[in-house]
Parts: C-alpha cells; sequence; structure tokens
C-alpha cells in the first residue's frame, strides 16, 4: 500500500523553502536518531558531529560519502554503511556492476515501502490509474531495474504485468496479449523495440501503449531520444532517476523537460564543477544527495557523481528543484580529448538527432601521443560525412565516423554501454 495519498505529495511539492527546510531537518534529526549508534559506518564519520542538527546550514559541517567507502574491499560485496545484522533486511538487490564490482544493499521491510512511496511521484506524472496495464521490461536479476517500480504499480492497483526473461519478440507480442498500454524500459529499450517493430514491418502505434516509463540512462531527458521515443510508439516519456544506493530520487516535470528532485524525501546540494563550491542558478554541478527515509542503509550527502544544473522556482506549483534536461552526464565520464572536455551525453544527443542512426558506440584511444574518438554507427542512409560534420560543428573536434553494417553493434536492455576508453 502507499503511505502518502497525492493530495500529500502535491502538498510537499508547493513547500515554500522555509517550510520544506524545517520538514527535512526534521526527517533527518529523527533518523540520525534511530541509526546511531548503531551504524557503525556513521557513527565513526560523525563521531565529531553535534547532534542534533539545529539547522540545514550545518549540514555543510558534515562529511561527504563517497561510493568507494560504501563498496570497500575489506566489506566483501555488502555496503558498509548497514545499520542492523543481515537478518533484519528483506530485499536483496545489488548494484549494475558499470562503474567497478557490483555491491549488495539490502533493505529493510521499511525501506521498501520508502522506495515504494518515492516512486509515486513518477507514476503521478504518468498518470497511472487503477484501469492501466503496466508491462515492465528488464530482467528481473538482482540488479535493483524496476523492482520497485513493479511493487509500487501494484500498490497503486494498476495492473503490472512482467517482462523477465523474454525476448524483445516476446515481450511485444506481450504488450498486445496483455493489452497493456504503459511500457516501463530503459530509454535504449524503448528504441531497440521500434526497431525490431520496423525491421518485422510492424507500427508501435498499433499496440496502444501510450506512456514509456524510462530510467537507468539519461536519454529520457535528451529532446532528440526523447522525440524519437515519443514520436516511434505515439507516446508520452516519463523521465525517472534512482540509484541502488541512493533510490528514485528524481521524476519528470510535467512538461517533460527535465527533472525534479524528491525533495520529500531527499536533501539536495550541488557542487559547481569548476570550484567546488555551491553552485550558482543554471551551473554545471555535481549532486549531492542526503536520503530521508532508508534507515536501513542511510547515505548522507553523498556524491553522486551525476552532472546536473540546478534551478530554483519559488512560483510555480511545484516547488522542488528542477534539473533543466535531467541528468546531463558524469564527472567519471567526462572525456579530455586533444584538450576538449566531452561528455557522453553531448555526442548522444548529436547522433540521436540523426533519424537514420540506428545505434552507435564511441571509442577514444591514443595514436601516436595523441587522443582520437572513433564513432562506429550503423547508418541506414551510410553516409558518416554529414555526420563527422554535425560532431565538428557542435564539439569542435574532429572526430572519425565509421559505418557499420546494420545489426552488428550490442543492443542494451539495461543501462547502455556505448563508450569505450581504451587510452589506457
Amino acid at each position: 500500500m502507499c503511505q502518502t495519498s497525492y493530495q500529500q505529495r502535491r502538498h510537499f511539492e508547493q513547500m515554500d523553502a522555509e517550510q520544506l527546510a524545517g520538514h527535512q531537518l526534521d526527517r533527518l534529526n529523527a533518523m540520525l536518531q534511530r541509526i546511531l549508534p548503531d551504524n557503525k559506518f556513521y557513527a565513526d564519520k560523525l563521531a565529531d558531529v553535534p547532534l542534533p542538527l539545529e539547522s540545514l546550514d550545518q549540514l555543510s559541517s558534515l562529511p561527504y560519502t563517497h561510493k568507494d567507502e560504501l563498496a570497500a574491499p575489506h566489506q566483501g560485496d555488502l555496503a558498509a554503511n548497514l545499520t542492523w545484522p543481515l537478518h533484519r533486511y528483506s530485499r536483496f538487490h545489488r548494484t549494475s556492476g558499470t562503474r567497478g564490482r557490483p555491491m549488495v544493499v539490502p533493505d529493510t521491510a521499511e525501506d521498501w515501502q520508502a522506495w515504494i512511496d518515492m516512486w509515486q511521484y513518477v507514476l503521478d506524472v504518468a498518470e497511472l490509474d487503477t484501469g492501466d496495464r503496466a508491462l515492465l521490461a528488464f530482467s528481473f536479476g538482482p540488479f535493483i531495474g524496476f523492482w520497485s517500480a513493479f511493487e509500487a504499480v501494484v500498490a497503486r492497483g494498476a495492473l503490472a504485468i512482467p517482462g523477465g526473461g523474454l525476448s524483445t519478440h516476446a515481450r511485444l507480442e506481450l504488450i498486445q496479449s496483455a493489452g497493456a498500454n504503459v511500457l516501463f524500459c530503459t530509454p535504449s529499450y524503448a528504441l531497440h523495440m521500434l526497431e525490431i517493430m520496423q525491421q518485422n514491418q510492424c507500427n508501435a502505434t498499433s499496440l496502444g501503449v501510450t506512456r514509456v516509463v524510462v530510467a537507468g540512462e539519461p536519454g529520457g531527458s535528451v529532446p532528440a531520444i526523447r522525440q524519437r521515443i515519443e514520436s516511434g510508439w505515439n507516446a508520452r516519456v516519463i523521465d525517472h532517476a534512482g540509484a541502488t544506493e541512493i533510490g528514485p530520487w528524481g521524476y519528470a516535470d510535467r512538461s517533460g523537460v527535465g527533472l525534479h528532485v524528491m525533495e520529500s524525501h531527499f536533501i539536495a546540494e550541488f557542487l559547481a564543477v569548476e570550484t567546488g563550491t555551491p553552485a550558482a542558478e543554471g551551473e554545471l554541478a555535481e549532486l549531492v544527495l542526503t536520503v530521508l527515509g532508508r534507515p536501513g542503509a542511510p547515505v548522507i550527502r553523498y556524491r553522486t557523481g551525476d552532472l546536473v544544473r540546478p534551478s530554483w522556482d519559488t512560483v510555480s506549483d511545484n516547488r522542488f528543484v528542477f534539473l533543466p534536461g535531467g541528468v546531463l552526464g558524469r564527472v567519471d565520464d567526462m572525456l579530455v580529448i586533444r584538450g576538449v572536455n566531452i561528455y557522453p551525453s553531448s555526442i548522444d544527443q548529436i547522433l540521436r538527432s540523426f533519424p537514420e542512426v540506428v545505434e552507435y558506440r564511441v571509442t577514444a584511444r591514443r595514436e601516436s601521443q595523441m587522443d582520437t574518438l572513433r564513432v562506429e554507427v550503423e547508418d541506414r542512409l551510410n553516409k558518416p560525412d554529414r555526420i563527422s560534420r554535425e560532431l565538428k560543428l557542435r564539439l569542435g573536434l574532429r572526430v572519425d565516423v565509421q559505418c557499420v553494417p546494420l545489426g552488428s553493434l550490442p543492443r542494451f536492455e539495461g543501462k547502455g554501454r556505448r563508450f569505450v576508453d581504451q587510452r589506457q
């Protein structure tokens, strides 16, 4: 069951800055009181911090939390920040392992309920109702994937249809036979399903999917990718952001052009990339999050590595901090090629602006002491020069673009892995 109502969620969204700060401070102090001293990880980190906090201004006195601390080798696979013995936990999930060794982050029943409650913000924007039928196209393995979304759909009273263990063809048939009108998947997989239907001369619009809820990659807030999904499916795209060690922290703006941070459940800070100081409006920054409702595996001032540009709106009907364009990239994904800073999301946006490009892969290499980028594309027009010109115009860098046969590059059900750095 959902523990918050739509009216309560809207109330939080419409709080002014002072009310919201008071709510966050109360929740943070209550969580710290619950986890200390049982949580040895934070008992050690916060040993010199006077508690309770009297103001959110004191948050900056707390140390940051980094992912490599949580995944310390001496902990084995278990995250280092667990509050209680493992028998207190009832959910087992693991990070994807795309950035190092997979880390196990279990959840208590209370923590899992928090996941379900947070997902309701996403489902509000998707306007999911009891009459809807949602197919969730993911593997249902130990990666968190859409596990919490599945149970949030159930808690909402809609029909949740598992799509794990099926081929793409079988999932498309299941959408049709089950009458699913909402699809949950990654942006890459939404495009791949369109590709399979096109190969089989099928029209996606005949399936009746009206909403596509995406996560796992930045594509849901990238205009070119979003437009391709929406036009191909004739459906509205609802973006979402989250992580196994944090929870589902971001949800789509109702206009579909970015993400709101769920500030009823998280405290968000923004560190300017250039200076490391608090970021100004619109400045490129790393997102730092403190989770307020997951005492079994809390994270405080967590350096997410996600790059965003914060915007604060004090007059609209949703005053949670807004991130135009959603997650723009990752701090650790930036490629420096011949003095030019390149983010994979920038390349993604450019390549997806060509409707004839089906799939691609980017490889960074070092040749004769010089860094180079090579882009392999499956291009139905087989005209790489036009893509090279656009990349040079928008990136300020000459990029080698090569066409490869259709269907030769990898496809991804989960997070896409299209960027390869061979310079080491």
